[in-house]
């Protein structure tokens, strides 16, 4: 008799367990995407006791500051800006190298180590190579989300954390991405940015078809005007011209010499002109690794006539699919190894020149299970987020007080250039580059919090609201970082206290913000704008 009572009560513990409600939230608070972003409002989250659940995408942590991208831009910032979890991140680091302070100059592999010691410590739940297909939704609620791998996740509360906000889209909430005409905000950097000085080199083929790289006739394009099309995307790579730590570049498998005829070109002037070519007139060599002179970082060169930017191939990205995406970022790589390819071996390229070039290759010591290659493309921008504020030019220039102050930006109106046109079939001109002195300006918390109509317990900390660009100013991962720190910690109030992420507690949140050492506030004495006679600005 008590073995039947026993079988009883274990059939029916299994039909509660079967019929429990399949959208009890499993966790408190649910971030899409390992990025600086993501790993610093999971570790906010988890501090406020909130179960915490960080999805990452791919198979590594930190975005951007673990694939090549090794500083917090402190050399175009106000660094009495920074606090709370990035720096902590940066303090760490600078203990690690033995600093008597913060680092804000490292290495990939440094980096995620740090990353993965913090969220450990906070105790955050890491689940790696699964993306965001799906989202259901109650209303304005997300009651779950599911995942690539066919499982379903619910929480209280959702972070987006991404470079492309994938997880917003799918929640339905309302979201742009390219660049605004000057006269829907009112911006003087708005919309098409042509290059004041143009370029020479042959633009057409021999039959009068432009040449790859070239996006279109800029005659067919109007200053202001807005524009699909984000800043250009390129790999960070991790570089060595020490035979004891470089390992030679991949022949890339797509190799397509007409890609680079319009380099050929200017090359084929510069020679005839007398004017030497150097790499670093292509790219730039960054010496940031700390006594590490075996490592350079490389990234696209602003002013160079060609550089490791794919301009236009970053035109779809944003709002694409997954296989697209891919797809896409396939194209970079084969962009950027046929690059290397062409300056190490194609006769046209000066001998001095590919010599250089041959001498440099992949360092062995970072990204070592994926080829020394770096896990992340660099996304500088994709979705923006239509939120309840939107920060424009004139909240980080002029208007820069708000009352929700979460952190505080103060990094330069920054735009790499987003495409390259055709003047004449012997000139072209990049455009959409801006450079403007960064000032101190409060981050709103309605950046990161959607329509109340769209989205109750949503926060958008990476795709945030801001105009294309202000976004200019929000896009780095130390910057992002505060953003994220404000998230995790909002999310956690709105989880614990049952409430929309709307109608969190701002006052509360902002004292907890300073007491964890967030910079939210003006400090008095302190620089508001950036002071560097040597910037020009454009």
């Amino acid at each position: 008799m008590q073995l039947l009572r026993l079988l009883v009560l274990a059939l029916l513990l299994g039909a509660a367990i079967a019929f429990a409600d399949p959208a009890a939230p499993n966790y408190d608070v649910v971030v899409y995407s390992g990025v600086p972003c993501g790993i610093s409002a999971s570790i906010a989250a988890a501090r406020e006791d909130a179960k915490t659940l960080l999805i990452e995408p791919t198979k590594h942590v930190g975005g951007l500051n673990t694939s090549g991208l090794n500083t917090a831009e402190t050399e175009h910032m106000l660094k009495w800006t920074f606090g709370g979890i990035a720096q902590e991140f940066y303090t760490r680091l600078g203990q690690h190298y033995g600093k008597g302070g913060p680092a804000y100059y490292f290495e990939s592999g440094v980096a995620e180590k740090t990353f993965l010691a913090m969220l450990e410590e906070a105790k955050v739940e890491v689940r790696y190579g699964s993306r965001v297909e799906k989202v259901e939704k109650d209303g304005a609620r997300i009651r779950a989300i599911t995942l690539s791998d066919g499982s379903t996740i619910s929480a209280k509360v959702f972070i987006d954390a991404g470079y492309e906000g994938d997880l917003m889209a799918r929640a339905g909430v309302s979201y742009v991405w390219g660049r605004e005409a000057r006269e829907e905000f009112g911006e003087e950097a708005a919309g098409i940015r042509f290059d004041k000085t143009p370029r020479k080199a042959t633009t057409v083929d021999e039959s009068g078809k432009l040449l790859p790289g070239l996006s279109g006739w800029a005659r067919d394009f109007h200053e202001a005007a807005a524009d699909r099309t984000v800043m250009n995307y390129n790999w960070r790579l991790c570089f060595s011209n020490d035979p004891a730590w470089r390992v030679p570049l991949p022949t890339p498998q797509h190799y397509d010499r007409a890609r680079y005829r319009l380099l050929e070109n200017w090359l084929r002037e510069q020679t005839a002109a007398g004017k030497e070519v150097k790499l670093t007139d292509i790219i730039d060599l960054y010496s940031h690794a700390p006594n590490r002179p075996d490592k350079k970082e490389v990234n696209n060169k602003q002013g160079a006539i060609i550089s490791i930017g794919d301009f236009g191939a970053q035109r779809d990205y944003p709002d694409a699919d997954y296989a697209t995406r891919d797809r896409i970022i396939a194209e970079h790589t084969d962009y950027t190894l046929g690059l290397f390819h062409f300056l190490a071996t194609d006769d046209v390229v000066p001998e001095k020149l590919r010599t250089e070039t041959a001498q440099w290759g992949l360092h062995k010591e970072e990204f070592a299970d994926n080829g020394n290659w770096p896990y992340q493309l660099y996304v500088r921008e994709a979705r923006r987020m239509r939120g309840a504020y939107v920060v424009t030019q004139r909240d980080v220039q002029e208007d820069r007080h708000k009352p929700d102050a979460i952190a505080v930006g103060s990094h330069f109106i920054d735009c790499h250039h987003v495409q390259r046109l055709a003047l004449s079939p012997t000139e072209f001109i990049n455009e959409g580059r801006i450079w403007r002195l960064g000032y101190a300006y409060q981050i709103p918390y309605r950046a990161l919090t959607p329509k109340p109509a769209e989205c109750t317990n949503l926060l958008v900390a990476g795709a945030a609201s801001y105009t294309h660009v202000a976004m200019c100013t929000y896009r780095l991962e130390s910057t992002w970082m505060m953003g994220g720190h404000a998230a995790g910690v909002a999310a956690a109030f709105a989880a614990r206290e049952g409430k929309d992420v709307q109608a969190v507690d701002i006052a509360a949140l902002q004292d907890k913000l300073r007491a964890e050492k967030q910079v939210i506030d003006f400090v008095p004495g302190q620089p508001e704008k950036f002071q560097s006679p040597k910037e020009v600005e454009f």
